[in-house]
């Protein structure tokens, strides 16, 4: 079951927001959070790491493994690919459905794309199958006859959702997992604590290239 909350502007800075309720009395909806968050993150990690091996090793002539796996564990292209880097230096993918399209966005590029994005539950990971809604483009069951699609640059977004966004072709459907150090980090709102893993399901309606404009979507 998942629980809906306002929805927040996907790219617009986050305010810094801080509540207490009195002296003595402590709110542990959020306790030991980033750590939680964290485990999260890192358990997606595991489960891509597996899946690609085991892709690999039955399929290990070159690129074949990925016809054959739907995750995918991508590098922030951000920082140096010849650098060592953490596991947090990367965004976790799973492909629902793959695309038709032929070209990816850049950074200077934009998309018009679906989404909507969740936050851990509260009470993860006693409940591993609540998640929270904290923005999203359409309201109930996605329904491509009715709902719009929002435009946006590449690079307006957090980096973690960047890199996997340049990747992605038209007719993507992906789950994005983005660790909070690829996310808002410290920044916390209303809508996302700060160091809050990220949940994006994404589906790419189109890819403009920088300088063709930003025709209608229809």
């Amino acid at each position: 079951m998942m629980k809906y909350k306002l929805t927040a502007i996907l790219v617009c800075p986050l305010l810094i927001f801080a509540s207490c309720r009195s002296s003595v009395e402590v709110d542990d909806t959020r306790h030991d959070w980033q750590a939680r968050n964290a485990q999260w993150f890192a358990e997606k990690y595991d489960s891509a790491q597996v899946a690609i091996a085991a892709a690999k090793a039955a399929y290990p002539a070159g690129n074949d493994w990925q016809q054959h796996c739907d995750w995918r564990i991508l590098r922030t292209l951000l920082k140096s690919p010849d650098a060592v880097g953490a596991t947090t230096d990367n965004v976790v993918c799973k492909i629902v459905r793959r695309g038709d399209g032929d070209i990816s966005s850049a950074y200077t590029d934009s998309v018009r794309l679906y989404y909507r994005a969740w936050l851990m539950d509260n009470n993860y990971p006693d409940r591993k199958t609540d998640l929270t809604i904290f923005s999203q483009s359409y309201y109930g069951d996605f329904d491509e006859k009715t709902a719009a699609p929002v435009a946006m640059a590449t690079s307006s977004v957090v980096e973690g959702f960047m890199t996997a966004l340049q990747y992605m072709v038209k007719g993507d459907d992906w789950l994005i997992y983005i660790p909070q150090e690829l996310g808002y980090k410290e920044t916390e709102s209303d809508a996302v604590p700060a160091y809050s893993t990220l949940l994006y399901r994404v589906r790419i309606e189109r890819v403009h290239k920088s300088g063709t404009g930003l025709p209608g979507w229809r």
